[in-house]
């Protein structure tokens, strides 16, 4: 196929596991079902082993490979990097591409401390005061259902947010017989389900509401404190062999939240959730309607709407497969469902068309930095007694006024004497 003469955006991406796959598929994919401004171009992939990074580009359809990722950013042919690697490294990465002239799209958790995501937030500031861009891949925001509750939220369909409810759960390492791997390690992960999962529901709860978190109360829980050693390892999982590794991180997180309009959250993070495989679940009640939503039927969002007639009032199953329906009008016909890749094209679809109109893509660092704080203060707060811990946040980000009795919330404010960015050990 032969694609529509645009300028070209040439991507450099460092990373070829889980992430690599699909962000690449998203590379590919987009100028292929989307009128895109500019035409991605899979310049160069860059990983530690050359046999494996050789194979992983074949396989991808990279045209180059790089075994230094700071080769990548000395390419004069390259225009965006895309970081796909283990959240200790994103900082270091993601700063100095961006002080190299290149946009970057950085995925989640954005970092794995506070002071880490200040940090990049300050590199994205100055970089596009010369039109460099910086974003962060929150995938689920770009699932067609979710777009669509934030619509209908945002068009007052729903009235005044009361209370939202929101678990990521999973099971894949119920098992205590699971290996370790790197997500399992707090140096290179920065937190467990906390971070790995619960950081997407609370980005997608932000984005739905339009409203941010003020202050939370939390637990966290290690439920197998040792696991074997792996002898192999795959895109999540892996086979156990000889000895045994430390798991200094959290398998599980509970906390609660309050809202800038006064609503109330309640959040569930868990990799233990026997027979849910990756069911990622959001319920907002308001004032005049509520919505529902479960990534295990990605194409389905429940509506109730509070004006109806109490005698036929009910939820609404909406296939969202139309195509009046957010993104969906470039796919298939009418009532065919699009699947988890496809939210990785269409970040890719949003990111380029901001970039080509000189746009600020969202979510910003700035938002991965807002994420950031609340993800440490839910760790913070679940190793001081779970009391309740507010969020710090930039002005510009205080989306609505401070809801009435939040003084009283339990526990009261953080202690200013307290280091801000301080993060504890919870092994």
């Amino acid at each position: 196929m032969t694609l529509p003469a645009r300028p070209a955006l040439r991507v450099g991406m460092i990373g070829h596991a889980f992430m690599g796959a699909a962000h690449s598929h998203a590379w590919r994919t987009a100028p292929r079902f989307f009128d895109l401004p500019l035409t991605p171009e899979l310049t160069v992939l860059a990983g530690r082993d050359p046999a494996g990074v050789t194979a992983a580009a074949a396989r991808l359809g990279w045209a180059d490979t790089e075994t230094d990722w700071r080769r990548v950013l000395e390419r004069p042919d390259v225009d965006l990097v895309d970081i796909c690697t283990p959240g200790h490294t994103h900082a270091e990465m993601a700063i100095a591409a961006l002080a190299a002239g290149k946009h970057v799209l950085c995925e989640k958790p954005m970092a794995n401390s506070v002071a880490e995501a200040e940090a990049m937030a300050e590199a994205a500031e100055r970089a596009a005061d010369s039109g460099v861009r910086a974003m962060v891949g929150f995938t689920y925001r770009r699932v067609p259902a979710i777009t669509l509750a934030r619509q209908l939220v945002a068009e007052g369909r729903l009235g005044q947010i009361r209370h939202v409810r929101a678990q990521y759960l999973q099971d894949w390492i119920a098992d205590p017989a699971s290996p370790m791997s790197w997500r399992l390690e707090k140096d290179k992960a920065g937190s467990g389900a906390l971070g790995d999962i619960g950081a997407h529901i609370v980005d997608l709860t932000q984005f739905i509401t339009g409203q941010t978190l003020t202050g939370v109360s939390a637990l966290l829980e290690t439920f197998v404190a040792k696991r074997p050693l792996p002898a192999s390892s795959g895109k999540l999982g892996g086979v156990g062999g000889e000895g045994m590794g430390e798991v200094t991180v959290d398998d599980a997180a509970v906390f609660l939240g309050r809202f800038t309009g006064g609503a109330l959250g309640t959040f569930e993070a868990t990799r233990f959730a026997l027979g849910r495989k990756n069911a990622i679940r959001i319920e907002v009640n308001g004032s005049a309607g509520s919505l529902a939503f479960d990534f295990e039927d990605m194409n389905v969002l429940h509506f109730f709407d509070g004006g109806e007639p109490a005698a036929t009032a009910g939820f609404r199953r909406i296939v969202v497969t139309e195509p009046e329906h957010p993104y969906v009008g470039a796919w298939w016909p009418a009532g065919h469902g699009l699947g988890y890749e496809h939210g990785f094209t269409h970040q890719v679809v949003d990111l380029v068309t901001a970039l080509a109109a000189g746009e600020q893509p969202t979510p910003s660092f700035a938002d991965g930095l807002q994420v950031q704080r609340v993800l440490d203060a839910v760790e913070r707060i679940a190793a001081d007694r779970s009391t309740w811990t507010e969020i710090p946040t930039h002005a510009a980000q205080d989306e609505g006024p401070r809801p009435p009795h939040h003084s009283q919330a339990r526990g009261g404010p953080l202690d200013e004497a307290e280091e801000p960015n301080e993060r504890k050990d919870l092994s």
